[in-house]
């Protein structure tokens, strides 16, 4: 028997949120080559054929496979504008039973950095996994140094909750993370960093 494919699609002021399909290669590969420089300091290590068909392929089976499964959500990010690829934003590692939590993760492409676009996916995602998914907890990370991303989870309501030592992999090393938390009907006021 086949699973039934579920539809995700989120709507916010100048975006639309989907899941990627194979007629978005061209568009991710692009805008990742040339956003390269201002991503690879802040990800995990791009493997050889990481702009590839491929890969792109890969990764538009595992977007399919984590919304059926409820493991994730990979939502690419388009202005509705002018149908532009802006980005892409993912709760994934969600986790049911006691936790109720997922992880988010982000990027932008560069041309479209401080615009406010990931303040509206960040805002958007959260609401679904809230009150469409019924979660409580969603989780995010990202190295210290990172303004942009430490001020846009802030002002998205997320609150520093520490800093776990050699997190993830960025761009070949083990880096520290500095960690933060969305809770559903959050009571905590503002975190102290």
């Amino acid at each position: 028997m086949l699973a039934r494919r579920k539809k995700v699609r989120l709507e916010t002021e100048r975006m639309t949120l989907r899941p990627p399909v194979h007629s978005d290669y061209g568009a991710w590969a692009a805008l990742r080559e040339a956003s390269a420089s201002f991503l690879i300091p802040w990800e995990p290590a791009w493997t050889n054929d990481h702009l590839t068909r491929k890969a792109f392929t890969n990764r538009v089976y595992w977007a399919q496979r984590s919304i059926t499964s409820e493991t994730g959500v990979p939502l690419f990010m388009f202005r509705r504008a002018d149908e532009a690829l802006v980005g892409a934003i993912t709760l994934d590692h969600i986790r049911r039973g006691p936790a109720q939590a997922g992880t988010l993760g982000y990027w932008t492409g560069a041309p479209f950095a401080r615009q406010g676009f990931m303040r509206e996916a960040i805002e958007a995602l959260v609401h679904y996994a809230f009150a469409g998914l019924d979660l409580s907890r969603i989780e995010a990370a990202c190295l210290p140094e990172n303004i942009a991303s430490r001020g846009v989870l802030e002002k998205s309501g997320f609150k520093y909750e520490g800093v776990a030592q050699s997190y993830l992999q960025i761009n070949g090393r083990w880096r520290n993370h500095v960690l933060y938390a969305n809770l559903r009907g959050d009571r905590r006021g503002r975190a102290q960093v």
